[in-house]
């Protein structure tokens, strides 16, 4: 009988670098797991982790002899984290502000994630500070970080606002501290125009997924508009099918929405069904529950080798491919906004600056200057051989 196979990939949790244990449900390798120090279980990911600095791979291949095949991928290239790198020594009196910080932002609904990143950012500025007492922390240490931290290790303009915000809040919470709110400028966004796969590409991608389960997911986020997390938690409840309608709960900014469900996905959705029976989500995993994001653009990017598509193609570039060829058919700005699920109307107006047959009706100046050229040098022919004649 073959062994279970564990694949060792890196991760990031909570903006640090940590070593993932991937494989299939089994009772007797997620005994084993529990037993390595200090592993933790990312539900996000679907997998076990540890601290990436205290992973041996030979010491996890011991760990699991003759139960499991190891796979070390840990040499893959990976994106780093996107929070400052350094860890401080954090006092008790820090912990105890920052837990205090992340129930003021509960008591405030901010969402989990907003929580977790608010206040990863607070305790590494308290660090970088050397835990200097709240009363004594002045403005120009916001901009020591910024200059040293922030920018000094290339982070993203996204992190330093995030920053920005995080410490807005801070300030009011602990009103003592000697920062002066209206001198916290967060810089300009970033603003980059999405990729765009032509409808073509998409059906090579789909026509290039040969597992139907896999198929299924990417054509539903092409054909819905659906962000990866919006796919992943759709249940079957929420699938209408004799009205052809999804219903999308809980989303971003907490809203839900109704979307429209294809007809040329009826087919795949009902052959899908019968093969795979789920029983809560629309995507599950093999034991069931949630299928992960990793997955999902692991199988994506296989896809796309398949179909020769050079480009970085994400899920995420579906859902931006659904607003661009709908706004090309002629469907309304407002339209793309409710089925997108877009708070304001300038999100959604970024797909105008990408849409390919507007671009396409305009006249290069290149082509007006040799059309003329061939119109000029056509008429002189004509007159040359009226002469002749």
């Amino acid at each position: 009988m073959d062994l279970p196979v564990i694949k060792l990939k890196n991760l990031t949790y909570h903006g640090r670098l940590r070593t993932g244990l991937y494989f299939r449900y089994n009772k007797a390798l997620i005994t084993q797991t529990k037993k390595l120090k200090g592993v933790r279980w990312h539900p996000g990911e679907r997998c076990w982790h540890l601290g990436f600095k205290s992973t041996d791979p030979k010491m996890i291949v011991e760990h699991f002899r003759g139960m499991a095949i190891i796979i070390d991928e840990l040499t893959e290239k990976y994106k780093p984290p996107r929070f400052p790198k350094k860890s401080w020594q954090i006092t008790e009196d820090t912990k105890r502000n920052v837990s205090r910080y992340a129930r003021y932002l509960d008591g405030k609904r901010k969402a989990k994630r907003t929580i977790d990143v608010y206040s990863y950012l607070i305790r590494d500025f308290l660090g970088y500070l050397s835990n200097k007492p709240i009363k004594e922390i002045a403005t120009r240490d916001v901009e020591l970080y910024c200059e040293e931290i922030l920018a000094g290790n290339k982070y993203s303009i996204n992190t330093q606002r995030q920053f920005i915000s995080a410490l807005k809040h801070f300030i009011r919470l602990f009103p003592e501290i000697r920062i002066e709110e209206p001198q916290l400028v967060s810089p300009e966004k970033q603003r980059f125009l999405p990729e765009v796969l032509s409808p073509e590409e998409v059906l090579d991608i789909l026509r290039s997924t040969r597992n139907i389960k896999h198929r299924m997911a990417l054509a539903m986020i092409y054909s819905a508009g659906l962000r990866i997390s919006e796919l992943l938690n759709l249940s079957l409840s929420d699938i209408d099918i004799d009205r052809r309608q999804l219903v999308v709960r809980q989303s971003k900014g907490r809203k839900d929405r109704h979307v429209f469900l294809a007809k040329s996905i009826l087919p795949l959705l009902a052959n899908y069904l019968t093969t795979y029976r789920p029983k809560v989500y629309l995507i599950e995993g093999a034991s069931g529950g949630r299928y992960s994001a990793e997955s999902v653009r692991a199988f994506l990017k296989k896809s796309c080798q398949r179909a020769g598509i050079s480009k970085r193609v994400t899920p995420h570039t579906f859902r931006h491919s659904f607003a661009t060829h709908l706004l090309e058919d002629g469907t309304d700005i407002r339209h793309i906004q409710e089925l997108l699920g877009h708070s304001r109307p300038e999100t959604t107006m970024i797909y105008t600056h990408v849409k390919r047959k507007d671009l396409l009706n305009i006249r290069s100046p290149l082509d007006r200057a040799v059309h003329e050229l061939i119109e000029d040098t056509n008429s002189d022919k004509k007159v040359m051989l009226s002469r002749n004649l």
